[in-house]
């Protein structure tokens, strides 16, 4: 099959344009965002935005064209599916859509190792969405090298377009499809910036793997030789702020490549959740929300014009989308040595999982696989107990492939490179949420900076009855009686019973995966009842 031509639908859908803006940078995207209407500055420079109806990803509407080449590689029990035809179709309704409006161009790149490279192209109507991704994606003076053998992608984003479900083969009005084979993306029907991010990640994911390359859905910082370390998460375990170390250079918050050269940043910038973002807290984040030209999502300002981040009147997802190179200490170039350190965070809030565990090569590849956290009580309505979250390789939405293909990457990438795996819960102790408290940020900092350099090499551990991992028996600076989650329960009949209901939760949800996955390396019901 012929290389599809990225340049003539690139230029069809920008000459139809009643004018375009080509690679406008921060202040011009800015004035013109202001032009639009619906967009607001901060008192301190920050340009503020709300979403509509869609203050989220809408992942049920997203949807793979099903070809030749994803029919038998994509995982279908976790993406829709779309006819050719039907892409086609919407493919031409969305630029005749676009036909005559002002367009936005940006002219971006994925990917920081010029070896595993993207040219991504974004047309867009609005220009706080062409701000948005221009402060997600690697700008082209970045410092970053440029490979005359970038892979092409095009996104075009039509916000207000409203798909038509019998004729464009999806589900509502709203749609993000992909078009694997010719590398392009469109989204349509909602405004919620946080989908063309994700787009070039998943488009990543499905690619990465046949280049041997192992994408993952992690933060990444650099330790004092150049070696990276590696953090996997869910929305409210501490990645952002963890790694965000001004000791440790940082190499990217969310999206990354592991290659044979290392680690890469597949991005130029940073999305962080500011939900009660506190500058004491997380100073480093603070201040990139008041930067001009940073994008705040969704954020309610006061009579002043002051961010308050503590308002989830619109959304608990309040976010804001910055450059990485306005933080303090980043790594050169968005890229790091050979992980010494993999860090998989969980908050755990039935109260039964160790602050701090030393997983075997097979268990973290159980715990990548499983991808857990937990919802605490009362933030859904009908929630009286703690809801376990489970999402395949901590980012199930945007990997197309089946998880054990992710999981025999990493698997042979700790293998090769011998990086120790760890489980670090930043969840609840001496009971589930309710009865127990936070493990507070103090401990959880110092038992995570144990871990990074090499402390607990030495240290007694003792074996997890429960999950067959090791915990340290002692962490300096950490009371013993912390690191034995049932030591710190009042009654431990009823820590065995929480403790038994969490490792059957395991159990089910890992049996999703077949015969091809080691549930081997995961608790056992036996053990628990023991």
């Amino acid at each position: 099959m012929p290389a599809f031509d990225h340049n003539s639908l690139r230029t069809r859908i920008a000459d139809a344009a009643v004018s375009l803006s080509n690679n406008a940078i921060v202040p011009a995207l800015v004035a013109a965002a202001m032009g639009q209407g619906g967009a607001t500055l901060s008192a301190h420079g920050a340009l503020v935005v709300e979403t509509g109806a869609f203050t989220g990803r809408s992942p049920k509407d997203k949807f793979i064209v099903r070809d030749s080449l994803t029919d038998a590689k994509v995982w279908w029990d976790n993406s829709g599916a779309m006819a050719p035809e039907k892409f086609d179709v919407l493919l031409a309704d969305i630029a005749q859509h676009l036909a005559g409006q002002a367009l936005f161009r940006q002219d971006l790149l994925a990917g920081a190792d010029p070896q595993y490279q993207y040219d991504v192209t974004v047309l867009t109507p609005s220009a706080w969405h062409a701000l948005f991704i221009r402060n997600l994606l690697i700008r082209r003076d970045d410092g970053i090298a440029v490979s005359d053998k970038a892979v092409p992608v095009t996104i075009i984003h039509a916000p207000l377009f409203q798909a038509d479900p019998a004729r464009h083969g999806c589900r509502t009005e709203t749609v993000i499809a992909l078009d694997m084979s010719r590398n392009i993306v469109l989204i349509a029907g909602t405004r919620y910036a946080g989908e063309i991010k994700k787009s070039v990640f998943s488009l990543f994911n499905f690619h990465a793997p046949d280049q041997g390359v192992l994408p993952m859905h992690c933060s990444a910082n650099l330790g004092p030789e150049g070696e990276a370390a590696l953090f996997f998460g869910l929305s409210g375990t501490g990645k952002t702020t963890l790694s965000n170390d001004p000791n440790r250079p940082l190499i990217g918050d969310d999206e990354h490549g592991w290659s044979q050269n290392g680690v890469f940043n597949l991005e130029g910038g940073c999305y962080a959740k500011t939900v009660n973002l506190a500058e004491k807290a997380e100073p480093e984040i603070f201040a990139a929300t008041r930067r001009f030209g940073t994008v705040l999502e969704n954020v309610v300002l006061d009579s002043d014009n002051l961010p308050v981040f503590e308002d989830v009147s619109l959304t608990e997802n309040t976010r804001a989308a910055y450059p990485i190179d306005v933080l303090p200490s980043i790594a050169r170039g968005s890229v790091g040595g050979t992980p010494k350190t993999v860090v998989f965070l969980t908050a755990d809030a039935f109260g039964v999982l160790p602050p701090l565990a030393r997983l075997s090569p097979e268990q973290a590849v159980y715990h990548f696989l499983s991808g857990y956290t937990a919802k605490v009580a009362g933030t859904e309505r009908g929630v009286t107990e703690p809801q376990a979250t489970f999402s395949a390789c901590f980012g199930a939405p945007f990997m197309p492939l089946h998880p054990t293909v992710y999981g025999r990457m990493l698997a042979e990438r700790l293998r090769t490179s011998g990086a120790q795996a760890w489980l670090l819960n930043t969840g609840w102790i001496g009971g589930a949420y309710g009865t127990g408290k936070r493990i507070d940020i103090v401990s959880t900092r110092r038992l995570l900076s144990a871990a990074l350099d090499g402390e607990l090499d030495l240290v007694d551990m003792r074996f997890d009855p429960l999950f067959g991992f090791e915990v340290p028996m002692s962490v300096p600076g950490v009371e013993d009686r912390l690191l034995d989650p049932r030591q710190c329960w009042a009654d431990g009949d009823a820590y065995d019973a929480q403790a038994t209901k969490l490792v059957a939760l395991f159990r089910k949800n890992f049996d999703k995966f077949g015969p091809d996955a080691d549930a081997e390396a995961g608790p056992r019901l036996q053990m628990a009842a023991e």
